[in-house]
């Protein structure tokens, strides 16, 4: 597999992992953990697009898995603390490092099956500890051989983030699609 991750800076790029198909379709953005709730719901169609585009102006919004010059994966990572897991009542905090957060994994279709997620998580790693994180946490699902729904396996598998040296470090009540979330960590110094 010849793919690179490096940070998460084009917006055509971001767009084509997590963008919609249609531009006044409300899509995610991988905008849900990390503005306000509030701030979430009221961005619609087009504005949430150019909601990350300004976001993009102050730096990377993550890491971005490449194919030669096709984007091909994308990996939301940022400190936890500019994020809803900051407040999230459903994952708790460990302790009060100051933790980063890797949330979203996806994988374009025609891509997946070729270890692209797990490129992801090793440069989403790399990124937060180049940022000075000094652990970085995963939020996946604990499926066990159980199929997910593809749409629902945004947050990752536990046996992805476990191949990639992250520990079990807590519990949550968090369920996606039936399977619950484990918090996972990663020490990076």
């Amino acid at each position: 597999m010849d793919v690179e991750v490096r940070p998460a800076t084009v917006f055509e790029d971001v767009r084509t992992l997590v963008g919609p198909k249609r531009p006044d379709a409300n899509v995610c953005w991988c905008l849900s953990y990390r503005i306000p709730s509030k701030l979430n719901n009221d961005l619609k169609g087009p504005e949430r697009g150019e909601f990350v585009a300004g976001l993009l102006a102050d730096g990377p919004l993550g890491v971005m898995a490449y194919d030669g010059d096709e984007p091909v994966g994308w990996a939301a990572v940022a400190p936890r603390a500019d994020t809803t897991f900051a407040t999230n009542r459903k994952i708790p905090h460990v302790d009060d490092l100051p933790v980063w957060s890797l949330w979203c994994i996806r994988v374009r279709p025609g891509h997946r099956g070729r270890g692209i997620s797990h490129a992801l998580i090793k440069g989403a790693i790399d990124y937060a500890r180049r940022g000075g994180a000094p652990a970085l946490e995963a939020y996946p699902l604990d499926n066990g051989a159980a199929k997910v729904d593809l749409t629902m396996a945004y947050a990752g598998l536990r046996a992805n983030f476990e191949a990639a040296g992250f520990r079990q470090v807590g519990t949550t009540t968090s369920v996606l699609n039936g399977h619950p979330r484990v918090l996972m960590r990663h020490d990076l110094n």
